[in-house]
């Protein structure tokens, strides 16, 4: 055979090659767009909510499609373009209480449960981070998908001290936003109220509001009154925004570093914030050793999260379990940005057409300039 002739069966070959593997690569391509798209770029590309729906009983509801939701921007309709029923990675944060009072079996207790949250997230692109807060905000474990790793880091901290759970929470949020995955999260468990904080609560809603991470809190409460009902889920043992990246002081993904969070004398078209207050305000009972439970609410509700209370230790792995559960069965949706770049907030609101099902998600998002 000539050499001309092996040349052209060399090309023909290859040409073949490439247009079998161009739809693949089509495919590939229209994935990474997918994922990029639901990135969160205020007043840029797209606006994304996370909703959770559940039926009358509060069990997670899974069947539904684009057409069964209505999405609400201050009030005018907007056209759902993207959405996802399927379980995607989290890029999540544990916060958690080391304060004195959590000693003993109390911190026992939230060791094995958030140990056991991790075995829950057993996708392999699942990944994690730990914060724990007493007198100071202290990062345990940077970024990592080594379960055991995480289950050593804990395993070494000694609760004792007061609580700095405002400055915890305001360091760990905008380190969720950094990470990789789309669906990003932050879990906060804590038995009492904020002693040692530099921010309040205020200020810490604030840097929530301009993120899309889903705020989470199990709160330990002996006197309050219960909000976790659900059953325990089975554990499967496994075999980032409107604000710049990295964020300012925040030591970019590696996180870590110190927030400036955002100044409370107005400004920003942000709308008041009640309740909750800064440090020493308002706890369940009157008692500031008590968790302050509207404080709790006042971080998680505007993010689509939830706050759960629970009356003793023994509560903890279902209400942590619970959570891990809801983060593996949630819808997720985005729309064209209106492109207001005002700086103000604007607000979400989501329902469902069949009305015997109850939908929980964002309430809004901050469209910075």
């Amino acid at each position: 055979m000539s050499k001309r002739l092996i040349v052209a069966f060399g090309v023909a070959a290859l040409a073949c090659s490439t247009l079998a593997a161009s739809p693949n690569a089509h495919s590939a391509a229209g994935t990474r767009q997918e994922q990029a798209g639901f990135r969160f770029k205020s007043g840029v590309e797209l606006i994304n909510v996370t909703a959770t729906v559940t039926d009358r009983s509060g069990r997670f509801y899974s069947r539904l499609r684009k057409e069964d939701f209505v999405v609400y921007e201050d009030n005018r309709q907007v056209e759902i373009t993207h959405f996802s029923a399927e379980r995607t990675p989290v890029s999540l944060g544990i916060v958690v209480d080391t304060s004195g009072s959590m000693s003993g079996e109390k911190w026992s207790a939230a060791v094995n449960s958030i140990d056991r949250f991790f075995r829950m997230m057993n996708d392999e692109l699942d990944e994690f981070f730990l914060y724990r807060f007493s007198a100071h905000a202290d990062l345990v474990a940077d970024w990592t998908t080594d379960r055991d790793r995480l289950a050593n880091a804990i395993g070494r901290v000694h609760p004792n001290g007061g609580t700095a759970m405002y400055d915890a929470v305001a360091e760990a949020v905008p380190m969720a936003h950094a990470g990789q995955n789309r669906k990003k999260a932050v879990v906060v468990i804590s038995d009492g109220n904020d002693t040692s904080s530099r921010v309040g609560v205020s200020e810490v809603k604030q840097v929530v509001r301009e993120t899309e991470v889903l705020v989470y809190a199990v709160g330990i409460d002996a006197n309050g009154t219960p909000t976790f009902q659900r059953p325990l889920p089975p554990v499967n043992q496994p075999p980032r925004l409107p604000i710049p990246l990295p964020f300012p002081g925040a030591g970019g993904r590696g996180g870590g570093g110190r927030l400036p969070v955002p100044g409370t004398g107005g400004g920003g078209g942000y709308p008041p914030i009640g309740g909750g207050g800064g440090r020493g305000t308002y706890s369940a009972g009157g008692n500031d050793d008590r968790v302050n439970v509207v404080a709790l609410r006042e971080m998680t509700d505007d993010s689509g999260g939830r706050t759960e209370i629970v009356r003793d230790h023994r509560d903890l792995d279902p209400a942590i379990g619970s959570i891990a559960d809801e983060l593996s069965q949630q819808y997720y949706i985005g729309y064209p940005s209106p492109g207001h770049r005002d700086g103000r907030w604007h607000t979400i609101r989501v329902e469902l057409r069949d009305p015997s099902l109850k939908v929980r998600a964002r309430r809004g998002y901050v469209a910075t300039p």
